[in-house]
């Protein structure tokens, strides 16, 4: 990291999107786990690849709280600090309105959403194949690792092809996993 990203990281404060964000810790995920520390997986990757935008990284731990959380009072992102109105408009340009089918939801993303938007979508689904590795209902797998090579890879292909490298190479495991359980099921 080289001092002037530290610069620009100095100024950012994260704990009180952290500590809205654990309204998300009973909300069990399929794969294990829970909501809250996919928000943190989600950040992580974005850290990795190299992404120190503080709108972004917030965004990233708070992401899904609109959609999980119901009646979710959003004046608590609102009031935060002096970007949290940026944060949150991020916030629900990734979540999935209530009229949206989810292949609408994601082509809303891909044709109009902002970089930030793409990023963090991809980054989201990175987490989320991650953990497609401990589901146990092969339809699902199969429609989420589809819905991804669809959807995603477009995204990902606009705004970071390391991001789409490792999608595709998650994407491949998945499909053979399917390839062999297939195999089992036929011998």
């Amino acid at each position: 990291m080289t001092t002037e990203e530290m610069l620009r990281l100095k100024g950012t404060h994260l704990a009180p999107y952290l500590q809205i964000a654990t309204a998300l810790i009973g909300k069990v995920r399929e794969g294990g786990g829970n909501m809250f520390r996919h928000q943190l997986d989600t950040m992580a990757i974005l850290l990795d690849y190299g992404y120190i935008e503080s709108i972004l990284l917030k965004a990233s731990i708070i992401h899904d709280l609109i959609e999980d959380v119901p009646n979710f009072n959003h004046n608590l992102i609102l009031s935060i600090d002096f970007e949290s109105h940026a944060v949150y408009e991020l916030v629900l340009e990734v979540t999935r309105r209530l009229d949206e089918t989810k292949p609408e939801f994601l082509t809303r993303i891909r044709e109009t959403g902002s970089v930030n938007a793409k990023v963090l979508k991809v980054a989201d689904r990175i987490s989320n194949m991650i953990t497609l590795g401990f589901v146990n209902d092969p339809k699902f797998i199969k429609r989420y690792t589809e819905e991804t090579a669809a959807y995603i890879f477009p995204i990902a292909e606009a705004v970071d092809r390391s991001m789409l490298a490792e999608l595709r190479s998650l994407v491949d495991s998945r499909r053979k996993y399917l390839g062999f359980l297939d195999n089992v099921q036929n011998s």
